[in-house]
């Protein structure tokens, strides 16, 4: 019987012991499933210096634009009569774009071949002359003054000849001017003329938009054109991208207005690979903040992080990495809603505005408007 008793009770455990294992196993899956919970990158509201509450952001409409951009025209007049590319044809340096009728220079060519020609039948002609006159006149059968009539003459004829030739070289080179070559590797941007059409000199037939980078166009207004410098920085905002923040710098300010719109002209630089999110003629807004008072960039309130003593610190997002990480900044006067920055932080920086008491130094997040839109934070330039 005891036996028999011990058999039950061993069997009755083996169940219970297999149940407390399967709890285990639950339990560290569960840590596990933390652990990736909390790798994954958190939604946080991020903003940039100079757009919180209450603080003035101007906005102004922009199209993405070639950095050099050529108008490109023939060197002579003529009628066109072959047009190889179309807009938004990408082209390579030295490619052939277009021809004019060539056969009025080419004559002209052949004209001035025919003057050099004669030219220097008149050279050799009067070297002949030259040569006899000296021979007789070192036997004195004839006079100095007549020797000295057959060097003027030769040397007339010499200049005659030099001349030609130069004449033969523009001939030859405006003939060579009817073929249009893209002086630089880029895409057609515009045509301005059509096969069948006669241009004139130095008028524009294409425009050229070169590969070398893009850049965003603007216009300033006159009566706020001293709020505006080169090297500030600005936000740029695609109009079919919605919610896509990139990041830019004004690069140069016409020094004189438009004399009929009465407004300054402006390129904005975009800053690292926001130049690959954008097309050319794409329109798009451009975001302007304004410093307050002594130039101070300003941030809400919300968004600062309070340390020991009375030390200030906002969350950064790192744009290549997509990690936040404490920066320590210095603050002026606080408002009501927002606070200026005197140091710490760029103008392009993109901060936490809300809930930074639940983050850590190097967590990964998402960041996005207050629409809970997804921003795409573009690299800075190097």
């Amino acid at each position: 019987m005891s036996k028999e008793r011990a058999g039950r009770r061993g069997g009755s455990r083996r169940p219970l012991i297999g149940l407390v294992a399967m709890a285990l196993m639950a339990a560290l899956a569960g840590c596990g499933n933390d652990d990736a919970t909390a790798d994954r990158p958190r939604p946080v509201f991020v903003v940039q210096p100079g757009q919180g509450d209450g603080v003035s952001l101007s906005a102004y409409p922009g199209e993405v634009r070639a950095r050099e951009e050529s108008a490109l025209s023939f060197r002579v007049g003529g009628n066109l009569v072959r047009r190889l590319v179309d807009v938004g044809d990408t082209v390579k340096r030295g490619e052939l774009l277009a021809e004019l009728d060539p056969d009025d220079l080419r004559l002209q060519a052949q004209a001035t071949q025919a003057q050099l020609a004669a030219a220097e039948a008149q050279l050799a002609r009067a070297a002949a002359d030259r040569s006899r006159f000296a021979s007789l006149a070192g036997q004195q059968l004839v006079s100095r003054s007549a020797l000295d009539a057959q060097e003027a003459a030769h040397a007339a004829a010499l200049g005659q000849v030099r001349a030609a030739r130069a004449q033969l070289d523009v001939a030859r080179n405006q003939a060579a001017y009817t073929q249009l070559r893209a002086p630089r590797s880029g895409a057609i941007a515009l045509r301005h003329a059509e096969a069948g059409q006669t241009v004139a000199a130095g008028q524009p037939v294409f425009t050229l938009a070169g590969a070398g980078g893009r850049e965003v166009a603007i216009a300033l207004p006159e009566a706020r054109i001293r709020e505006f410098s080169a090297g500030q920085p600005v936000v740029v905002e695609p109009w079919n991208a919605a919610g896509t923040r990139l990041s830019g710098t004004i690069r140069e300010i016409a020094p004189a207005a438009d004399p009929q719109s009465r407004t300054y002209a402006a390129r904005i630089t975009l800053n690292g690979d926001a130049a690959r999110a954008v097309e050319l003629g794409q329109s798009v807004r451009v975001y302007v903040p304004q410093a307050g008072r002594n130039g101070a960039l300003r941030v809400p309130l919300s968004a600062i992080q309070r340390g020991d003593g009375d030390a200030t610190a906002l969350w950064v997002v790192d744009p290549a990495t997509k990690k936040l990480h404490l920066a320590p900044v210095q603050l002026g006067p606080l408002a009501d809603d927002s606070a200026p920055v005197l140091s710490g932080i760029d103008a392009d920086d993109w901060i936490v505005a809300a809930g930074g008491h639940l983050l850590r130094e190097g967590q990964p997040v998402a960041p996005v408007d207050r629409q809970n839109r997804p921003i795409a934070i573009a690299a800075k330039a190097r």
